[in-house]
């Protein structure tokens, strides 16, 4: 079994990294609540460069240039490839799959959040971020 791969992008603004804020409403009735750095699937034939660029067009209305490429974290079924981005044209706002299925059990939000505040909050790979925060880049 092939292993899922995706791409991912980190936007630091400033002092801050742009991420996605979610909540979501088990069938226990208990909340979850955490962040995660967009991003998602390559599709067939497209580039990891090309499918960073592509997910946070739909997820945060944006078009991005890539800064560098700082790593990949792989679990037992995927590989994630994160690269440090910057917004060139638009505002973040909620796109995609994500608006459309964005209700009080399945929420999304875009948030900003500290640097600072990492390890006070639920949110996968902080050691890209940090890598991204610190223009800490590798070659692809």
């Amino acid at each position: 079994m092939s292993k899922r791969v995706s791409a991912r992008g980190i936007i630091i603004d400033k002092d801050e990294v742009i991420a996605m804020f979610r909540r979501r409403i088990k069938e226990d009735g208990s909340v979850k609540e955490y962040y995660v750095i967009p991003g998602g699937g390559i599709n067939e034939g497209e580039t990891l460069e090309d499918n960073v660029k592509r997910e946070l067009k739909e997820e945060f209305s944006v078009d991005i240039e890539i800064l560098g490429y700082l790593g990949s974290d792989e679990g037992e079924d995927s590989v994630a490839h994160f690269f440090s981005c910057k917004i060139i044209n638009g505002v973040p706002k909620l796109g995609g799959e994500e608006l459309e299925r964005c209700c009080k059990e399945n929420y999304y939000e875009i948030r900003k959040v500290a640097i600072d505040d990492l390890d006070n909050i639920d949110i996968l790979s902080k050691d890209m971020i940090r890598k991204a925060y610190n223009k800490d880049y590798i070659e692809f």
